[in-house]
């Protein structure tokens, strides 16, 4: 059965097609362009992702999505890989239609996934075609000594086998194996909605290290503040999920970040700023903790 799914190295959900402002042309165009799109913004216009709420989500190449209405050249999706109580069918919002396709690649293959922070995928003909970020998944045809064959909503191609993880190499992350593959994005930009390796925003982030990890977590702060293990403060461990809520902890909850150690979270703190390691003790952070959850394998 033919499937839609994204077919660009990373599509960005908008609340609406009339979130698009001129600046954004670079990322919904054919081709988008993330690099030179997050070049162009000034710290501003960046904040205004966040403050005027334009963004909801995004998902990466290979994803599946759910078409539920087109409108022009645009598409309202849900992402079934983004749990979510906004709908249960998966994360909702909307994105060029252009950045998708009807493909039946293979299902019953092994999955690859990239742990190089971007790995190239190239044609069969060894042409380079675009980047993909750390966490795209796609599945494998054939393992060669330095290049592996894989399936993609755009046909098969090649990623070097040194960006990637081999089925036989993936295996349930430990909490501290979450906060190391956390740590090496250090110093990256936060992005509102960002789910990869160009920017990522508090939630989406935690997302991103789990599912790497082998772990589907609710997309949204909120929603992974009620599932999981509770964990009190004596008891947490690396990998363990802080989450924040207003009001001194009692509101809405607002932020999540990942636990490190020594009174420590790892976490991408909010538009302007950059993935950085955070001391609970003294900080407005230290107030507003509300609640710990485990999601990783003891």
């Amino acid at each position: 059965m033919k499937r839609r799914r994204v077919s660009v190295p990373v599509a960005t959900i908008w609340t609406n097609p009339e979130s698009v402002r001129t600046i954004d042309v670079a990322v919904v165009n054919d081709r988008p362009d993330m690099a030179a799109w997050l070049r162009s913004m000034t710290r501003d216009e960046t904040i205004a992702l966040c403050k005027e709420k334009r963004l909801q989500t995004q998902v990466l190449f290979g994803n599946e999505l759910i078409i539920d209405e087109i409108k022009g050249a645009w598409a309202k999706v849900h992402v079934p890989s983004q749990p979510s109580t906004k709908d249960k069918r998966g994360y909702p919002g909307w994105m060029p239609i252009r950045h998708s396709i009807e493909t039946d690649m293979s299902t019953n293959c092994a999955l690859v996934m990239v742990q190089s922070k971007m790995a190239t995928f190239f044609t069969t003909q060894k042409e380079p075609v675009f980047d993909l970020s750390f966490g795209t998944f796609l599945p494998v045809l054939e393992t060669g000594d330095i290049d592996l064959m894989v399936d993609s909503p755009i046909g098969p191609g090649f990623i070097h086998k040194k960006d990637v993880l081999l089925p036989e190499q993936q295996h349930l992350l430990s909490g501290s194996e979450i906060v190391r593959n956390a740590e090496r994005f250090l110093n990256l930009p936060y992005l509102w909605s960002g789910m990869s390796a160009y920017g990522y925003d508090c939630s989406g982030f935690s997302y991103s290290m789990f599912y790497a990890g082998g772990y589907l977590i609710p997309r949204d702060a909120d929603d992974q503040s009620i599932l999981g293990k509770a964990v009190s403060f004596e008891n947490v461990l690396p990998g363990d999920l802080l989450f924040f809520a207003y009001e001194r902890g009692k509101g809405y909850v607002h932020h999540v970040g990942i636990y490190v150690g020594n009174g420590k979270m790892i976490h991408s703190p909010t538009p302007g700023a950059i993935i950085s390691i955070t001391e609970l003790k003294e900080s407005k952070y230290e107030e507003e903790l509300c609640t710990i959850r485990r999601y990783w394998k003891e």
